[in-house]
This record gives structure tokens, C-alpha cells and sequence, in this order.
């Protein structure tokens, strides 16, 4: 199954923990990480706090979500998460964004990622790698989405790091 992982940091080495998030999930049993995104510099969406680098995982999984998403914040653990505010500050912020094109809708894990429509940071980095994808439940691609999503401050930094 094709799942689509948003990958943000702003606290640390911001390029460390996007090159971590990649080794530790190419680790994991039943993930291949196929590409990444470019990475975009993009302003923090909470309270103040530093800028955010996002960027977009594709992977090939045998796991069903709810695994994934458990290999996911175990990933964010490596890279000591705290969660200590709603939308604050992060080392490492991992989000199952598209499962294939299945809706989930269970407690803790919504796909795809609710607010994604809304959150061009998320959307340009997506559109990457899968733009033509009609998002599950919208009827629209990610590239439709985009192109309607609200302005938000974003330029590109680099590629994916190794």
C-alpha cells in the first residue's frame, strides 16, 4: 500500500531529524521509503515558535495504519518528541497525511490528515510527489487542493536529506 507521511521539524538540527525520519522508517519492518519530497521553509501554524522545514515521505507498507502510525511516534520518540503543547514546538512531527485511497476515521488517527486541505505546507511538498492523487473524501487531486488552498509563507530549501 502507497501512504504519504508528512515530515516537519523545528527544533534542533531540522535537517538531522528529516534525514533520521527516513533511515528509521527504511528500518522498519514492512516500510520501504520509496522518495522524498523537496524540503519547504515554511512559518509555524500555533503559537510562536520557530519555523517549521516540512516535507513529504512516500512509502510502500505492508502495515495497516494503525501500525503504521505506532512505527511513526515510535520514530518521533527517537527523535525525543515532547508533547507538551497543542501545535508547538517539535523535533520531529511525523503525519500519516494518505493511506492508499482509504478513509480512516478511528479514535487517534484520521486519513487522510484532517486540516490537510487547509495546510499548503503539507500540500506543496505532497504535490510532489503524487499531485494527480484525488484525495479520499474530496473528489479533488492534491493538485486541485493546492491550488485552492489558503496562502501560506513557503520556500524551497533543498532536496530530502540522506
Amino acid at each position: 500500500m502507497r501512504a504519504f507521511v508528512g515530515v516537519g521539524a523545528n527544533l534542533g538540527d531540522r535537517w538531522a531529524f528529516l534525514a533520521l525520519a527516513a533511515r528509521a522508517l527504511h528500518a522498519t519492518p514492512g516500510v520501504a521509503v520509496v522518495r522524498g519530497s523537496r524540503v519547504w521553509d515554511s512559518a509555524p501554524l500555533g503559537p510562536p515558535q520557530p519555523r517549521y522545514l516540512n516535507a513529504v515521505l512516500e512509502l510502500e507498507t505492508t502495515l495497516p495504519p494503525r501500525v503504521l502510525l505506532a512505527a511513526l511516534q515510535a520514530v518521533e520518540r527517537l527523535a525525543r518528541r515532547q508533547r507538551d503543547v497543542r501545535w508547538g514546538a517539535r523535533t520531529l512531527d511525523l503525519d500519516l497525511v494518505l493511506f492508499g485511497d482509504r478513509v480512516v476515521a478511528e479514535r487517534g488517527l484520521t486519513v487522510p490528515h484532517r486540516g490537510l486541505a487547509a495546510r499548503r505546507f503539507a500540500l506543496q511538498p505532497l504535490a510532489e510527489v503524487c499531485g494527480e492523487r484525488v484525495v479520499p473524501g474530496t473528489g479533488r487531486t492534491v493538485a486541485q487542493l493546492l491550488a485552492e488552498a489558503p496562502g501560506w509563507e513557503l520556500r524551497e530549501v533543498g532536496g530530502y536529506p540522506a
